[in-house]
């Protein structure tokens, strides 16, 4: 317990916990359009506002908040165009964040590999109370959108011409996304590193997908993987003397294996659960006269089918969106002399055309 004493180590945890929750939260919609790296660019772009604030000796989260915030505007912006030259731009963008930043830092006279070190890896004793106000209130704001808007966001990301159609603001919400990502990158660059922030938005959303079946469940089990992995890492990095950043991703990769592992025992016990159910089938019962003054019959065909429409995200568990069911059900008595050959219908289709006959 004597971990929890220092004031550095509270404040630690406590930006730990901050980070767990808003890496997953934006991360899965990064995850669901496939843009599972972006966050990885913008750390890029953010060591630029880090040197920034070195230079001009202001705080650096809140230059890095501004930059990366510019940064992930141009991003979407070059996406959303999409011409051939757009992977050379955003590249240039990449690499000339992280050369601006480490020629601003050389030039600041605040410059020292120490302090950019802990910008890169992260590191547990250079979390300030005013680092931990910031991160706090930036924090809030990103689990205010993507919970707020997440029905929203989940749409875009899901299919973004479906969601133009139904007339939600497509590009605005593009933008928010991105703007939402680069803040997340600031709040998770003091305690995960500038390097690796991406792994904590990305891993725990994969690890989750292993064994969940739906959006809310997966980003429910995502956030609460990042916070696990971001607690224990902070707790190991202090007692091993390891970087924090490096620790926390480390263990979310092991926590994915775990995931992947139990997952492939479920999915066999899902399978056999749905085959011991069997194909449907359609009983046709042809009673014979009941008396002899009297030669009729009755048949009756009943069918029911289902069709469910499930979209699941990327991740397989990440980002899944339950279709409303199309049941289609028919159920038509035919009559016919007793010893005549039947051969009806179901509502205007054949028994076979729906896979019920036998």
């Amino acid at each position: 317990m004597e971990m929890f004493q220092p004031d550095f180590m509270q404040r630690a945890f406590l930006a730990a916990v901050l980070v767990g929750v808003t890496a997953p939260s934006i991360g899965i919609y990064l995850v669901q359009r496939r843009q599972a790296l972006m966050g990885d660019g913008i750390g890029h772009v953010a060591l630029t506002g880090v040197g920034l604030g070195f230079l001009f000796q202001a705080n650096p989260m809140w230059t890095a908040v501004l930059v990366c915030v510019l940064g992930a505007v141009v991003m979407e912006l070059v996406r959303a165009r999409g011409n051939q030259r757009g992977d050379i731009a955003l590249a240039m963008l990449f690499y000339g964040g992280m050369a601006g930043g480490k020629l601003l830092v050389s030039m600041s006279s605040q410059s020292g590999a120490g302090s950019l070190e802990s910008y890169l890896w992260g590191s547990i004793l250079f979390v300030s109370p005013g680092d931990l106000v910031v991160i706090g209130l930036l924090a809030a704001v990103v689990i205010a959108v993507t919970v707020g808007l997440r029905r929203q966001l989940f749409a875009v990301c899901q299919d973004e011409e479906f969601a133009r159609v139904t007339g939600l603001p497509v590009r605005v919400l593009n933008l928010l996304l991105a703007v939402m990502a680069a803040v997340t990158v600031t709040v998770a660059m003091r305690v995960v590193g500038l390097l690796l922030v991406s792994a904590l938005m990305v891993v725990p959303v994969a690890a989750a997908q292993q064994l969940t079946r739906s959006f809310a469940a997966t980003q429910a089990t995502a956030i609460g993987v990042g916070v696990v992995t971001a607690l224990l890492g902070v707790g190991t990095s202090y007692q091993v003397d390891l970087p924090s950043g490096p620790t926390i991703v480390f263990l979310a990769i092991l926590t994915f294996a775990l995931f992947s592992a139990i997952a492939a025992p479920l999915a066999r016990r899902r399978h056999r659960a749905s085959t011991e159910h069997g194909p449907a089938v359609c009983d046709v019962v042809l009673p014979g006269p009941a008396h002899a003054g009297t030669a009729t019959a009755t048949a009756t065909a009943t069918a029911t089918a289902t069709a469910t429409a499930t979209a699941e995200d990327s991740s397989g568990g990440p980002g899944t969106a339950g279709g409303p069911a199309a049941v289609l059900e028919g159920t038509e008595p035919v009559r016919a002399p007793a010893g005549a050959t039947i051969d009806a219908p179901l509502s205007g289709e054949s028994l076979s055309s729906r896979g019920l006959a036998q």
